[in-house]
């Protein structure tokens, strides 16, 4: 078989809606996942995208993708790199996607110069939780995940009263 890791490009807005979709149904979340070809095609193909999309294949079919961003840690003074999303279709799963797929993000993170690269996984994703844990990666128990949507989203900004928004 044959691997390759290739950077996502515009016309891979359907396969990556694919993917996200299939994320979503196996995380049973499926309700969740709104994203459009459109919003694809806006966030990671616009003259300054903010985040970014892999695509592996094998033997020239797609199996998966990944999604990341670049984020900052104050404590170490540096850019990380943040996993949102890793998926390998049930079929291609074992045959080396997702490692490649991280070890092609491991080396963007070194090439820009990354402190970390991190990402979240569910907790009672037990497969990806032990295969994460086969390359090293520390799970970081202490830490909880804060989420803002929707009308907790706008209430909270409706209390930035500073003309702009600047406080």
């Amino acid at each position: 078989m044959t691997l390759t890791i290739r950077e996502a490009v515009a016309g891979d807005e359907a396969l990556i809606l694919q993917f996200i979709g299939e994320l979503a149904a196996f995380e049973k979340l499926a309700h969740e996942a709104v994203a459009s070809e459109g919003d694809m095609r806006t966030t990671l193909f616009a003259d300054n995208p903010k985040v970014f999309a892999l695509i592996a294949e094998a033997n020239g079919e797609a199996c998966g993708f990944a999604l990341y961003f670049f984020n900052y840690s104050t404590f170490l003074g540096r850019h990380g790199l943040y996993l949102e999303d890793l998926f390998v279709a049930p079929e291609a799963r074992g045959g080396g996607a997702g490692k490649a797929l991280l070890a092609r993000l491991a080396r963007i993170a070194q090439d820009h110069d990354c402190g970390r690269l991190e990402w979240s996984v569910l907790d009672w994703n037990e497969p990806a939780i032990a295969f994460y844990a086969s390359l090293g990666a520390e799970v970081m128990s202490e830490w909880s995940v804060n989420r803002l949507t929707g009308a907790s989203l706008d209430r909270l900004a409706a209390k930035d009263r500073a003309p702009g928004g600047t406080g």
